[in-house]
């Protein structure tokens, strides 16, 4: 198989990096990619959000499969211009990757399909806002209708804050707050058919003890050996086929990853958000788990016939990812800081690029979330150990991470 990936972060690394194993693939391609990605794979200078590049990029290259990586393209109908050329490809159609890009489109969905979320209001000027912030009281949770790449979302006792933020954004979503440890469920779907991959849980806040502004996220474990054990299969009964079912039966089936965010309040799992790709960082230790090769799954997932694959099988143990970031990151990161050290990370750990691009041989920080390092082990306190280590061979002026990612999950 010769497949097309489209993006260039650390989701896209660990794909690439995943399918550039599987033995059914013989050649893997990545639009842009990174100087991480093109280690397994061969780069190509194309406008991810660009339709009918990404389209005539695939073609030329005879592809078997395209993937798509990130929330953007999606939105803009990439998938829709791929397979309008008659490639399989892995993610929803602009008309479905709704179910991210507007959150008021997501909860429409969830009430049709009866899916457990929290009560909300869809606001548009400040005062539908300042009543519905006092509807629901605090915590506050004010939310930008459309993609905000994981940092639109504020949760905030400062009714203050809440509105300057909803004014900021204009079309938002205020919700009750849902309490409870948050996981992130990806299932894999065909338009009729999903599958569940394991459990993790994204550590969100900027700082140590989850204090600080929302990021993309600073890391991500699993497995998530204090959840219930019948987690996964409540959610797939609950949440994703119901809203696949509902999707279908608007005429806009889903095809490619449902990622649900969860809240495990008191009351039983609740969707705090959908989002219509694989999540980052979970994607990299989720990956990092899965035995069954990945291309003939999300080909199946493309092709409609998921329903016929055998099976998951995962590996033992555990996996931990830290994410390092530029200075500054969330707000405005430094950019352009030399990274050293990434050729002395080995063994139990490796290091996945994110925001990075070669500078005649050095490597460069191009982002806010710059790299991903991934430990593993027999379980989460090794893997943990394993992550750490690495993350102490890495080093780039004025970059941060957590410390505590996993912890809370020994």
């Amino acid at each position: 198989m010769r497949i097309l990936v489209i993006g260039s972060g650390g989701r896209e690394h660990a794909l690439c990096r995943s399918l550039a194993s599987d033995p059914q693939v013989t050649e893997v391609h990545c639009a842009p990619g990174n100087p991480g990605i093109a280690q397994v794979a061969t780069l190509h200078p194309v406008v991810p959000t660009d339709p009918g590049a990404v389209a005539r990029l695939a073609g030329e290259l005879g592809t078997d499969l395209v993937v798509i990586g990130p929330e953007a393209p999606l939105v803009a109908g990439v998938a829709d211009a791929v397979r309008k050329a008659g490639i399989p490809c892995f993610g929803p159609s602009a008309e479905a990757a709704r179910i991210e890009g507007s959150k008021a489109f997501a909860k429409d969905v969830m009430a049709a399909a009866g899916v457990p979320t929290a009560r909300s209001h869809t606001c548009e000027t400040p005062e539908e806002a300042a009543e519905a912030l006092d509807a629901f009281g605090t915590p506050y949770v004010v939310k930008d209708d459309g993609l905000a790449a994981g940092k639109g979302v504020v949760v905030t006792d400062d009714r203050e804050e809440a509105l300057r933020h909803a004014a900021a954004c204009g079309r938002v979503v205020i919700e009750e707050f849902l309490d409870g440890p948050e996981v992130s469920l990806f299932a894999l779907c065909d338009g009729s058919t999903a599958v569940p991959l394991l459990p993790a849980q994204d550590h969100k806040r900027a700082y140590d003890g989850d204090k600080g502004p929302n990021t993309g996220g600073m890391g991500a474990y699993t497995p998530l050996t204090w959840a219930p054990a019948d987690l996964t299969e409540r959610v797939m009964a609950e949440t994703v086929l119901p809203t696949v079912t509902e999707l279908a039966g608007r005429g806009t089936p889903y095809t490619g990853v449902l990622f649900v965010g969860l809240a495990l309040t008191k009351d039983g799992p609740k969707v705090i958000e959908f989002n219509a790709r694989f999540g980052d960082p979970e994607t990299q230790v989720v990956l990092d788990r899965l035995a069954t090769p990945l291309a003939g799954l999300l080909l199946a997932c493309a092709n409609g016939t998921l329903d016929q694959f055998g099976p998951l099988t995962w590996r033992g143990g555990a996996a931990v990812t830290v994410v390092v970031a530029a200075e500054n990151y969330p707000a405005e990161p430094v950019k352009g800081d030399v990274i050293e050290g990434l050729s002395e990370v080995s063994g139990d750990a490796y290091v996945l690029h994110a925001g990075t691009a070669a500078d005649g041989e050095r490597v460069v920080s191009t982002g806010g979330r710059v790299l991903s390092v991934v430990g593993t082990g027999a379980d989460v306190a090794a893997a943990r150990e394993a992550a750490y280590e690495a993350v102490g061979r890495v080093r780039m002026r004025g970059s941060h991470h957590r410390t505590d990612i996993a912890a809370q999950g020994l």
